[in-house]
C-alpha cells in the first residue's frame, strides 16, 4: 500500500532556511525604517469575530474571507429557517491588518496616546484564486498613524516607501490618487449613488482595459453620458499641474452634466498639498498622480497609494490610504487614520527575480569546529562558547567522523571558516583556523580572542 505524499493547500508555501533568511532581511529592513519615523510594533490575533470583518472590504472582499466553523458540535441548535453560515461560523481569519488595527484602537483607546503610530508584521488570509504573485496566505507589513488629519502623515508614508525600496535596491513607481476625487467622478457623472460600482470598475483598468471597464459600469446601470464623463477624466494627459487644472474645471461645472462637486474639489486640494510636501521633502522615487487608481476597499476616504516595481512585472507590491470612518464602525467616530501595507511575499519575489538579495544571507554560520574525538570535543567547547558570547555564529560538528564529511558539511552551508584541533593544538593551547575561501590558515593562542575575532572578520 502506497503512502500518499503530504502536501500543503494551494496558495500557501513552505519556507526553508534560505527563504527565511531572505524574508527576515526584508522584515528587518522594513522594521528599521518604520522605527526611524517613531512607529512601534503591535500584534493582533489571527482570528477575529466575523462581526469585526464583514462589511469592511466591500462585497467582493467579503467573499474572500476565510470563515471558521464554530468549535464543538457546530450544527447543534441550527435553525433551518435562518442562513446557515451565520449560525455555524462566528469567526474568520483576518483579511488584512488595518481593520484589526482599528478594532484594537477602539478596544484599547484609554491605554494609548494619540496620534498613535504603530506597525504590524503578520500573516493574513484571503480565499482568492492562487496565481503568480497572489497567495491565500501571505504576510503584510503595515504602518499606520491614527488620530491626526495632517497630510504630513501621508508624506511620511511616501518617505518610508522611498526609504525601504531604496535600501532594498528596488526601483519603484509610486501612484497616488484621492477617494474624494473618485467620489467627484460619480457626482459629475450624474451617479453619486454608484461611487462604489465606479471605483470597483476603475480599479480594474490596468487588468481589463478601458472598454471592459466601460462595459462593467454600464452593467451596473451607469448611463452612457456618465460613462463618457469618466472616460474623459481617465484619458487626461499632461503634467500634474495640467491634470489638476483640467480636473478643477470639470468639478466646477465644466463637465457635460454641469454638476459642481465640492468633495471632488476638496480631493484635488489635498492632492495638490501632498505633492507640494513631497517636492519639498525630496522623494527619490518617481511619483505620479494616477486618476485611474481606486483601490477596491470601501474604507478609504482620502489619499490612496499604490507602489509598483519598475523592473519586474508582478502588480502592486505596496498600497494603502486615508480612512476617516473606520473606527466609527466600532463606536469611536471622528478619528482619522492613514496607513500603508508592504506586500512582503511579492517583494520577496521581486528581489528573487532581480537577484537583489545580498550574498551574505546564504551564510548562517561563520566558523565550524571540526571534531576529531571526545577529548578534542571537550577542548573546543569553551572556545566555541567564548566566540558565541562575542557575537560570532559558531557550530560544533556533533560527531567525530571523517574530515571530508565535515568539510562537505561546511561547503554545503557556505561556512567560510573551519577549525581543526588535535593533540598538537591541545598541548600548545592553541586553536587552528582555516579560511575556506582564501585557503589561509593560522594558529592562535586560546586566550587571544581579539586576534581570532580579527581573523574571522
Amino acid at each position: 500500500m502506497s503512502i500518499q505524499k503530504p502536501s500543503i493547500p494551494k496558495g500557501t508555501r513552505d519556507f526553508g532556511q534560505k527563504e527565511m533568511a531572505r524574508r527576515n532581511y526584508i522584515f528587518d529592513t522594513i522594521r528599521s525604517v518604520f522605527r526611524t519615523y517613531g512607529y512601534q510594533q503591535i500584534e493582533t490575533p489571527a482570528l477575529e469575530n466575523l462581526s469585526t470583518l464583514l462589511g469592511k472590504y466591500g462585497e467582493e472582499g467579503d467573499k474572500l474571507l476565510f470563515r471558521i466553523l464554530n468549535s464543538g458540535d457546530f450544527m447543534a441548535g441550527v435553525d433551518a429557517d435562518k442562513p446557515l453560515v451565520s449560525q455555524i461560523c462566528e469567526k474568520g481569519l483576518r483579511y488584512d491588518l488595518t481593520v484589526p488595527f482599528a478594532r484594537y484602537v477602539v478596544q484599547h483607546q484609554n491605554d494609548i496616546s494619540f496620534p498613535f503610530k504603530r506597525f504590524q508584521i503578520q500573516p493574513v488570509w484571503r480565499a482568492d484564486r492562487p496565481q503568480k504573485g497572489r497567495y491565500r496566505e501571505f504576510y503584510q507589513c503595515d504602518v499606520d498613524v491614527i488620530g491626526s488629519r495632517s497630510q504630513v502623515n501621508e508624506l511620511e508614508l511616501v518617505q518610508m516607501v522611498d526609504a525601504v525600496f531604496g535600501k532594498l535596491g528596488v526601483r519603484v513607481g509610486i501612484h497616488i490618487n484621492n477617494r474624494k476625487v473618485l467620489t467627484g467622478f460619480a457626482e459629475i457623472a450624474g451617479a453619486p449613488d454608484k461611487v462604489v460600482d465606479i471605483t470597483v470598475a476603475i480599479d480594474k483598468l490596468d487588468k481589463i482595459g478601458l472598454e471592459k471597464v466601460k462595459e462593467e459600469m454600464a452593467d451596473k446601470g451607469l448611463a452612457a453620458e456618465g460613462i463618457a464623463v469618466i472616460e474623459q477624466i481617465l484619458s487626461l494627459q499632461g503634467s500634474l499641474e495640467e491634470k489638476l487644472s483640467a480636473m478643477r474645471s470639470l468639478f466646477n461645472g465644466g463637465s457635460a452634466s454641469g454638476v459642481v462637486s465640492e468633495i471632488g474639489l476638496k480631493g484635488l486640494d489635498e492632492l495638490e498639498e501632498l505633492f507640494g510636501l513631497m517636492a519639498a521633502a525630496g522623494i527619490s522615487a518617481p511619483v505620479e498622480m494616477d486618476l485611474s487608481l481606486a483601490r477596491g476597499l470601501n474604507y478609504y476616504t482620502g489619499a490612496i497609494f499604490e507602489v509598483k516595481a519598475l523592473d519586474w512585472e508582478i502588480g502592486s507590491i505596496c498600497g494603502g490610504g486615508r480612512y476617516d470612518n473606520l473606527t466609527g464602525i466600532f463606536g469611536l467616530p471622528d478619528l482619522s487614520g492613514v496607513g500603508i501595507s508592504f506586500g512582503a511575499d511579492r517583494i520577496y519575489d521581486v528581489l528573487t527575480g532581480l537577484d537583489l538579495f545580498p550574498a551574505s544571507l546564504e551564510q548562517s554560520t561563520t566558523l565550524l569546529f571540526a571534531v576529531m574525538g571526545a577529548y578534542e570535543l571537550r577542548y573546543v567547547l569553551p572556545i566555541a562558547k567564548a566566540l558565541r558570547e562575542a557575537g560570532v555564529s559558531v557550530e560544533v560538528y556533533p560527531e567525530a567522523t571523517k574530515l571530508k564529511k565535515q568539510f562537505d558539511y561546511a561547503d554545503r552551508k557556505a561556512i567560510p571558516f573551519i577549525s581543526i584541533n588535535g593533540s598538537n593544538e591541545m598541548e600548545a593551547k592553541t586553536v587552528n583556523i582555516k579560511n575556506l575561501v582564501s585557503g589561509e590558515q593560522k594558529a592562535f593562542p586560546v586566550c587571544d580572542l581579539p586576534a581570532i575575532l580579527e581573523f574571522i572578520g
